[in-house]
């Protein structure tokens, strides 16, 4: 494949900060402390690490591969994988991604809102949670939402290298901000306390299937494994780049800083408010992040600078996942044939009016986050699907061991992606299974915030719409490949 040489990352240093910038967002800094508090501690842990190298890093490689091989986006990757009848498949890993952004982006204004607050001394409130309470869900919300849009568009514009550039400033300052607040976490009384609940297992907990599937569903969340987002950022890949150690800096690189951000949180969780820590660790996204986090920092010395950094370090986040998302959708609209600036601008406008309900209804951004955060399950399945229809071996040959590969794969990876159907399916079934409630009729309902039935009517919806879709969806990726100046392939 030939790739355009102003559309390329400039260094494997730069196209792997792009890479961290994709895989590290808030659901490392927001959900892993809680999730990992909530389900044991330590042994949730060794149960995260064993989905890290069974789920994120087969799946890691497996998108380096199919982005470089195939210089396509998601529909141009699984049509020239498994023909042309596959590519619904890649327009769902789009979708996924897509719909993820629409809320995603509210998720960003959140963190801005928070930001300007902490800068001021507008929280923490008190009584806890009334700052919360008077912003999420109003007007504010949405301009805060339609900033955080503007923002990431305005990098993707830029091109290759202004994502490049921005990942440049934010992963850095991010790393360096983390690291501070851990450090200040773990230097407060009592914080060892934290510590020994983080990283001390009670191996009998590990008999709990709940763990192990909370563990891989982390995994499936925060390291951006089956989201599109890598294998369009490996478009930009150098020609003899490497693909497979890429992913392993990029998977164990991205729940480092988790694990930082646990010990930033469980720390000051346990030194500032020891008595309440399993009601404050237990509390949902939210709770923990816009509400508790403000009145932990109150509570240590200079709490009101640490927390601007806090939600400094969240906004930062939050960005540079938010950029690789807003590319994946304009990438697959240049595809299609049109224009990249005309592509960016369609999947911001699009992106400020369908993030809208999400941020006027928190029912509606917890109902977007599970039916397209379980939908991320469906498109890792779907890659898994197609590696195994084209031949995982073969493929493994061909595009992951190639002769500027600077470590060798071997077969433990043709049985981890078999593994990862497996995973798939168990993991769709158990969230099926969560959303059962106590009925059938409440399970079916599907205009619950948190049922089957919602998962399944807007899942079969948008499979419905692809698939009928999908010759013309192929022929303008087909189209707009051809008339893309330095994507034809030279194989």
């Amino acid at each position: 494949m030939t790739t355009n040489g102003s559309s390329v990352f400039t260094s494997r240093w730069g196209m792997l900060l792009a890479m961290m910038g994709m895989a590290v967002g808030t659901g490392n800094i927001w959900r892993f402390p809680r999730i990992a508090a909530t389900q044991g501690g330590g042994s949730f842990l060794v149960a995260w690490v064993v989905f890290l190298l069974l789920w994120s890093i087969p799946l890691l490689i497996l998108e380096f591969g199919l982005g470089k091989g195939t210089r396509s986006g998601p529909i141009g990757a699984f049509v020239k994988t498994l023909g042309t009848g596959a590519g619904w498949m890649g327009a769902w890993v789009a979708w996924t991604a897509t719909a993820i952004m629409f809320y995603y982006s509210v998720v960003m204004g959140w963190t801005i809102r928070y930001l300007a607050a902490a800068v001021v001394g507008s929280v923490p409130a008190d009584p806890p949670g009334a700052f919360w309470d008077t912003y999420a869900g109003s007007p504010e919300a949405v301009l805060t939402h339609a900033i955080a849009m503007g923002l990431g568009v305005f990098v993707v514009s830029r091109g290759v290298r202004g994502i490049e550039t921005a990942a440049r400033f934010l992963i850095p300052s991010l790393v360096v901000l983390v690291l501070v607040l851990a450090v200040r976490a773990v230097t407060l009384p009592g914080a060892i306390d934290g510590l020994a609940f983080l990283f001390t297992p009670d191996w009998s907990d590990l008999a709990e299937p709940g763990i192990w599937l909370q563990a891989l569903t982390q995994n499936a969340w925060d390291t951006g494994a089956g989201w599109g987002l890598v294998l369009c950022y490996a478009i930009y890949m150098r020609g003899r780049e490497d693909t497979a150690l890429n992913a392993f800096v990029i998977g164990f690189g991205n729940n480092s800083m988790s694990l930082l951000a646990g010990i930033m949180v469980l720390c000051t969780v346990f030194s500032a408010m020891p008595d309440a820590a399993t009601e404050i660790v237990g509390a949902g996204n939210e709770g923990l992040t816009f509400i508790w986090v403000p009145q932990l920092f109150a509570t240590i010395p200079l709490g009101r600078f640490f927390l601007a950094l806090f939600f400094l370090a969240l906004v930062f986040a939050a960005w540079s996942s938010l950029i690789a998302m807003i590319e994946v959708a304009a990438r697959v609209l240049t595809d299609l044939g049109l224009s990249r600036g005309r592509a960016i601008a369609i999947v911001g406008i699009a992106g400020i009016l369908m993030g809208v309900p999400s941020a006027l209804s928190m029912d509606v951004f917890a109902n977007q986050d599970f039916v397209w955060g379980v939908g991320l399950m469906l498109s890792g399945f779907f890659y898994a699907y197609a590696i195994l229809r084209y031949g995982v071996t073969r493929w493994r040959e061909e595009f992951i061991n190639t002769a500027d590969a600077d470590i060798r794969v071997g077969a433990w990876w043709d049985w981890a992606i078999r593994l990862v159907v497996v995973q798939a399916v168990v993991l769709i079934g158990w969230w099926l299974w969560q959303a059962r409630g106590e009925g059938l009729a409440q399970a079916l309902d599907p205009v619950s915030a948190f049922s089957a039935g919602t998962l399944i009517v807007q899942w079969g919806l948008v499979l419905v719409v692809l698939y009928s879709l999908n010759r013309f969806l192929v022929a303008r990726d087909r189209l707009g490949s051809a008339e893309r100046p330095g994507h034809e392939s030279s194989a």
